[in-house]
């Protein structure tokens, strides 16, 4: 196998950690919404959570991404 068909495929397999974190990211969000529609007054309180749920699943997305380039252009 040639080195840089071995580099396409490292990267397009690194990069389906960025596709996790797309459905980690909606699910997050959709339980908030779906908490929030049955206990209202909880979900001021809950916010925080979200947002930090969603910042370190962000943060996933974003070291999947780092470790494509890497691997392309590294």
């Amino acid at each position: 196998m040639d080195i840089e068909a071995a580099k396409l495929i490292g990267a397009g397999l690194a990069t389906i950690g960025v596709a996790g974190s797309g459905v980690g990211i909606g699910t997050i969000f959709g339980q908030y919404v779906s908490g929030g529609l049955r206990n209202p007054a909880a979900a001021p309180k809950m916010f925080g959570n979200v947002l930090l749920g969603f910042a370190l699943t962000e943060a996933v997305a974003l070291f999947a991404l780092v470790m494509a380039f890497l691997i392309l252009f590294g």
